[in-house]
């Protein structure tokens, strides 16, 4: 049986409000009513449907004046609703490698894995291209990967290249090389005249993973 309208539109803003709150990080319901282009009053009433369901969560922030701000934020719980890749390379399956190759052998199947990424990257995002490009292209590869990649200029040659989402947490909360190694490829990938810098990690407790990019020199 389709759902009725309402019920399927009501679906529809609760995805936008995950989504927002994913990608830019706890806000007030003033502002996320804003984004939507609803009054701030439906989007509490959706705030607080999703609040029951334990995928979102307010924490109040001081104002300058009258009473403190109510700030929403997305829960643990949430990541059930984004692209999740364990199953490329689950946490039972690293455990495996290391039992039986070790942690040279481990480090030896990552560094393959990183290669054939960067062979598929490569072919995407030629050596020649200008920076801006590369990015928006690794932008674009990484999103399709489940990402949900963005990127941002801070001018003058500088961008951030933005995170939202890590399809592969679990598997990289267990394996710390999985992160280094793509640390590693993006370097490889934007030239050896550019500096990667890792700025914000999801494993450190962050809501994202930042890398700041810029010309060599600056």
């Amino acid at each position: 049986m389709t759902a009725p309208a309402n019920v399927r539109a009501e679906s529809k803003t609760r995805r936008r409000i995950v989504k927002i709150l994913k990608t830019e990080g706890p806000l007030d319901s003033a502002t996320l009513a804003q984004r939507i282009g609803v009054s701030a009053m439906a989007v509490r009433q959706h705030l607080y449907v999703l609040q029951d369901q334990q995928i979102v969560t307010a924490k109040e922030r001081p104002v300058p004046v009258g009473r403190p701000a109510k700030y929403w934020e997305l829960t643990r719980k949430a990541d059930r609703l984004f692209p999740d890749a364990c199953a490329e390379l689950s946490v039972s399956l690293i455990d495996s490698l290391n039992d039986a190759f070790g942690a040279d052998g481990l480090q030896r199947i990552l560094e393959r894995r990183t290669a054939r990424q960067g062979a598929a990257y490569s072919a995407r995002i030629p050596a020649a291209m200008p920076l801006r490009r590369k990015l928006q292209k690794l932008v674009e590869i990484r999103t399709e990967e489940g990402y949900m990649a963005e990127l941002r200029s801070e001018g003058a040659g500088q961008y951030l290249f933005i995170e939202n989402h890590c399809p592969i947490c679990a598997a990289a909360s267990s394996c710390t090389g999985l992160c280094a190694n793509e640390l590693i490829l993006f370097r490889t990938i934007l030239g050896p005249g550019t500096n990667v810098e890792r700025v914000e990690h999801i494993l450190a407790g962050q809501r994202r993973c930042v890398y700041r990019v810029s010309t060599a020199g600056l």
